[in-house]
């Protein structure tokens, strides 16, 4: 890999993404694949004429447009900025020659790939099996797992309560009662968009009697 990094440098293209900007939209022919070097984006995907679903957050070092690879050539997802975010595009005849030549990127991939499809199948166990506080509590826990803490331990990602609802496949007003319930149990303190997890525990045993 490190002997194909020049011929990297020369085909890829760097280019900001202002908050809220779509970086490609559910539906778009595929053209090729993006990296993130810095920022947040989400993952979304329709879920009904009005609402959506977050399937992942994507932060530094993340990988954008990989599930539009397969047989159908257009990207089945939608990916939107949260805050300023600068990603490098490869275009997908080169990004298919590098997996071509480069065995051990190759194999990396497939692991990520590998790793992906069990997350999403367990997301999408879990929409099916178990009751939407349950769903917050795992959301909450997920975020804190993937983008840590900051030093007044808020968790590090600043996140609208629309898609923390996104992403737990609520709706809003459930959220917005859920989250209250939280507070008024100390579990989280929620300002604005700062969510702060109190009582870890508590929301990991509340995921845990959902399973049993």
């Amino acid at each position: 890999m490190q002997d194909w990094l020049p011929a990297i440098d020369i085909h890829r293209k760097n280019f900001e993404v202002k908050k809220g900007q779509t970086i490609f939209s559910e539906g778009d022919p595929v053209t090729g694949i993006y990296f993130i070097y810095n920022g947040t984006v989400k993952v979304h995907k329709k879920w009904d004429k009005e609402k959506e679903l977050i399937i992942r957050f994507a932060k530094q070092g993340d990988i954008l447009g990989h599930l539009g690879l397969g047989n159908d050539s257009f990207y089945p997802v939608s990916t939107t900025a949260l805050e300023p975010v600068t990603v490098c595009y490869l275009d997908l005849a080169f990004f298919e020659t590098t997996l071509k030549v480069n065995n051990g990127f190759t194999y990396d991939l497939m692991r990520f790939f590998a790793n992906e499809l069990q997350e999403s199948e367990k997301r999408m166990r879990n929409l099916v099996h178990m009751s939407v506080k349950a769903r917050i509590a795992q959301s909450l826990i997920t975020l804190k797992n993937q983008f840590g803490v900051n030093k007044d331990n808020t968790l590090n990602i600043e996140i609208s309560r629309q898609d923390l609802a996104s992403f737990s496949g609520s709706s809003y007003e459930t959220l917005f009662k859920v989250m209250n319930e939280f507070t008024q149990q100390q579990l989280v303190n929620a300002a604005g968009r700062e969510i702060t997890i109190i009582d870890e525990a508590s929301l990991l045993n509340l995921i845990l009697q959902d399973n049993l």
